[in-house]
């Protein structure tokens, strides 16, 4: 029985470290998206919907290729992520240019996100297994949310440097993340530490914790062109006061991603070798 669980991609990003939009660069035998990959591990998992957030720019190109494949798939809805939709009464620089933060894109679709909902980045191949976690806890009635942590070492990239969050855990609960830049196997940190990929699960009133949050944000930026709020950031914030408690869902999974153009190969031939052992199709 299909869950009544939703599924936010983040797929506003900019790539500038990749050199290119990777949220319709193609990585399977067909022209596959990472997206692609993502949305039908969801549908396997139980999602019922889908939430794709992007630019306006990038809309309708988007709904021509990936979108026509996907929502074969799930119920999918579009959200825009644009500065100039921001709560009433505030504004941005119009020379702004870049997004205003994770955060923010999943305030922008809050209008979909009427039941629990996990949220993901359109760049990163997080594996079957990750994904049936997440449904599992967002199904579950006392959850007050989640986090799939993956193993540092099952993360890395073979090309370049990383930047991860390094999560702090007692007893299977999220206590605090720390972002630590540059890592690669030889940076010192533990290869089995639980780190932050950026794929959480909510309850539906946590989108009244990022209106509040990006509301006290806009007026304090210290940069206007260039401050963004982060989603990690305000999960940290209501740990600490007491109103979010965090669930780790430690998953074995090996996670896949294009931080840099030289990472595509090495996934494409990881999505090769899944799917000529039966786990996607041919």
């Amino acid at each position: 029985m299909t869950k009544k669980i939703a599924l936010l991609v983040m797929a506003a990003g900019m790539g500038s470290r990749f050199g290119g939009l990777k949220q319709i660069e193609p990585f399977g035998p067909n022209g596959e998206t990472i997206l692609d990959y993502s949305v039908a591990d969801a549908a396997k998992a139980g999602f019922a919907r889908a939430v794709i957030v992007l630019r306006r720019s990038m809309l309708s190109d988007f709904q021509k290729t990936v979108g026509r494949r996907i929502e074969k798939l799930l119920d999918v809805r579009y959200a825009l992520q644009e500065n100039d939709l921001i709560p009433a009464g505030f504004s941005v620089p119009d020379d702004r240019t870049r997004p205003l933060g994770t955060a923010h894109a999943v305030w922008c679709a809050r209008e979909y996100l009427d039941v629990p909902f996990g949220v993901v980045n359109s760049d990163d191949f997080y594996g079957g297994g990750s994904y049936r976690a997440l449904a599992d806890a967002l199904s579950s009635p006392d959850l007050s949310a989640c986090m799939v942590g993956y193993r540092l070492g099952n993360t890395l990239s073979e090309t370049g440097t990383v930047n991860r969050g390094i999560c702090t855990i007692e007893n299977g609960v999220l206590t605090g993340i720390e972002e630590r830049c540059g890592i690669d196997k030889n940076s010192g940190v533990p290869l089995d530490t639980v780190v932050s990929m950026n794929m959480w699960g909510f309850r539906s009133d946590f989108t009244a914790r990022l209106d509040a949050d990006l509301r006290a944000f806009l007026p304090a930026m210290k940069d206007p062109l260039k401050d963004e709020l982060y989603l990690p950031g305000v999960v940290d914030g209501a740990i600490r006061d007491g109103s979010l408690s965090v669930r780790v869902l430690e998953t074995p999974e090996k996670w896949y991603g294009v931080t840099y153009r030289e990472d595509a190969a090495s996934l494409r031939a990881a999505i090769a070798k899944m799917t000529a052992e039966g786990k996607y199709r041919a």
